[in-house]
């Protein structure tokens, strides 16, 4: 026990005595009758009834956890505890005089009533004062520290607490809130006064001079919490949010969590809920191999694994660093779980069949391929095809010999009517996985996505590294579009794609509305502190096989709709019988093959396929 608790126990006690004085001083009008004179039975009755409420009182306090609170951050849950206390110390006085009347003890009836009132003052007044004077040594230490001056957008429960909260750090200064609730506006909120919408937050920073905005708004849309930061930035400010209000609210995040808004929270995308239920089940016991598992997709899919109590993972990857990356974080950060890092090429069959010999995975994600676009359009077109669709036969095929439940492809938006080789090499992968699909034996499934934001070879990391170099930042077209989620939100997306569908069919995911790059440039200028004035946007021309806009689904393909609103089923043009033999055919020689041969030869397969006409679709050519 701490001498702060003891004082604190001392105080309680003595709260007792004094409210059981002046409940006797208030019955008897200020003036008590000679009965209470020294030493009278009287008297010392009274005192051995008031030595029975301090026991109780001290078992009540005890009892409502009274001392596991602080003074200095006394609230609502700390009176109710209170108020728990003094309820028992009434009926302990209750029971005394009820048990005890007999015996000629002295306890006048008002007392029932006055005693706990007092009682009850005194202790919560005792402490909302305490915390009063020390919310103003805070406010006088904050005044004199010139902390930042910010204004909080959000005047809901969670920027009542981050108001309180910033109270008591010398490094922020609450200049206003804005709130677009029209019932808020004029009020204060302790003390700080809200001065209207999110739209007035250009003239609220321009009037007190901050520069520095922090949304606290937990229950607003992702639209809305876009539209906050949209103003903001575009009032010049720094743009923080709170990213766990209700931790915070709990006292488990201190203010210093706080982060600068990023990309992912400018995209207006709702948080992912999957069937964690049915993914457990799928997962949960089972040996699951990853490909490409040090990648940026194939990583956080292993991570995402790691919830639902695999069996063991095995992580294949080419890259001898990315697998070292991957296997050290699980030995940081999750070593309970089992992990087999294993470099390899899932072009080489025999080192597939030596991996499924071994380790008998019974779930396969096949997250492995080259997927940049314009590396893989000039010079690279036949190792794009060597990789992404022969490396998936193979292993799809030792998939099967091995009698693996469940093959997941994980493919992309650039697969539908592809302008590239690589997204052409992707749509024949899909078409490998459609032909190999039977009602019996392994089931195979394919999921499509587009873009996640920092993943490697993206715009995000580029356009990052660009702007810390002091710009222009790069974009291929004003007009150049892209579908964006987050690499977790894939992840469990891709999960729960796993547990739907029948074999053979495409999960589509639900990207949200497609973003203009250059506007995504503009933000991630704007986020880092500059305007466009300091950093300009350059626009270079689209590169080899890119195109301005990506699409999810082919004009010949149909959806139909899941029991989850993000996810859809496309049901794509059948596959010829004869499809695999020829392809396996054409993809057995020895190589090389020149571009031109590559993009031939894959039009006889993709139709959808027409390769992009380079340098036709630059700003300038079509000005």
């Amino acid at each position: 026990m701490t001498i702060r608790t003891l004082l604190v126990i001392l105080f309680d006690l003595l709260a007792a005595i004094v409210a059981w004085a002046g409940g006797l001083l208030i019955r008897f009008n200020l003036t008590l009758p000679s009965d209470y004179a020294p030493y009278t039975s009287a008297t010392n009755q009274t005192i051995a009834i008031l030595a029975a409420l301090l026991l109780i009182q001290a078992a009540a306090c005890h009892w409502a956890g009274l001392y596991r609170g602080i003074w200095r951050f006394a609230s609502v849950p700390d009176l109710k505890r209170v108020l728990k206390a003094v309820a028992v110390s009434a009926v302990g006085l209750l029971l005394i005089k009820t048990l005890l009347v007999g015996e000629g003890l002295v306890a006048p009836r008002a007392m029932l009533v006055i005693y706990p009132l007092l009682l009850a003052a005194i202790m919560c007044g005792s402490r909302v004062t305490w915390r009063i004077w020390k919310d103003g040594q805070y406010g006088k230490a904050r005044a004199s520290a010139n902390g930042k001056p910010v204004v909080i957008a959000g005047a809901g429960n969670g920027g009542a607490m981050l108001v309180q909260q910033l109270a008591r750090s010398p490094n922020w200064r609450v200049m206003a809130l804005v709130d677009d609730d029209r019932r808020k506006w004029g009020l204060e909120l302790s003390g700080i006064p809200i001065l209207g919408g999110i739209d007035t937050l250009p003239k609220v920073l321009t009037s007190h001079r901050a520069g520095h905005v922090i949304l606290a708004m937990p229950s607003a849309s992702p639209m809305v919490i876009q539209r906050a930061a949209h103003i903001a930035m575009g009032a010049g400010a720094k743009v923080f949010i709170v990213p766990d209000i209700e931790a915070l609210m709990c006292g488990r995040v201190e203010i210093d969590a706080m982060r600068p808004v990023e990309v992912e929270d400018l995209l207006g995308r709702e948080p992912v809920h999957i069937d964690s239920a049915h993914v457990h089940q799928l997962i949960v016991a089972r040996t699951i191999l990853v490909t490409g598992a040090g990648g940026s997709i194939g990583s956080e899919l292993c991570r995402q694994l790691a919830r639902f109590e695999p069996e063991r993972l095995i992580l294949l990857e080419s890259n001898e660093f990315a697998l070292y990356t991957i296997a050290e974080w699980f030995a940081h950060h999750q070593p309970g779980v089992k992990v087999v890092p294993l470099i390899g090429n899932i072009q080489e069959t025999a080192r597939n069949e030596e991996i499924f010999t071994t380790w008998q995975p019974q779930i396969v994600f096949h997250a492995a391929a080259y997927k940049h676009v314009p590396l893989m359009e000039t010079g690279n077109a036949w190792q794009a095809v060597r990789n992404n669709v022969h490396g998936t036969l193979q292993l799809a095929r030792c998939a099967m010999r091995h009698g693996v439940e469940r093959f997941v492809m994980i493919s992309t938006d650039k697969a539908v009517n592809p302008t590239n080789v690589m997204g052409a090499s992707k749509r024949l992968a899909e078409m490998v996985c459609q032909a190999l699909a039977t009602p019996d034996g392994t089931r195979f499934e394919v999921v499509r996505f587009g873009n996640v934001l920092g993943s490697t070879g993206s715009v995000i990391p580029k356009f990052q590294a660009q702007i810390a170099n002091g710009g222009p930042v790069t974009v291929t077209h004003p007009e150049i579009t892209r579908y964006f989620m987050s690499i977790p939100e894939a992840a469990q997306l891709v999960l729960q794609a796993a547990t739907q569908g029948e074999s053979g069919e495409i999960s589509v995911l639900d990207m949200g509305q497609p973003v203009k790059i250059a506007d995504l440039a503009r933000n991630m200028i704007r986020l880092s502190g500059y305007t466009e004035a300091q950093i300009g946007i350059e626009f270079t021309g689209l590169r080899p096989g890119e195109k301005l806009y990506e699409e999810l689904l082919a004009a010949a393909e149909q959806t139909r709709p899941t029991h989850h609103p993000k996810l859809r089923i496309a049901r794509s043009r059948p596959v010829a019988t004869d499809f695999l033999d020829a392809l396996q055919t054409w993809l057995g020689q020895p190589g090389p093959v020149d571009d031109e041969a590559v993009r031939c030869a894959i039009r006889r397969w993709v139709d959808e396929y027409t390769p992009a006409r380079h340098g036709v679709d630059s700003p300038e050519a079509a000005a």
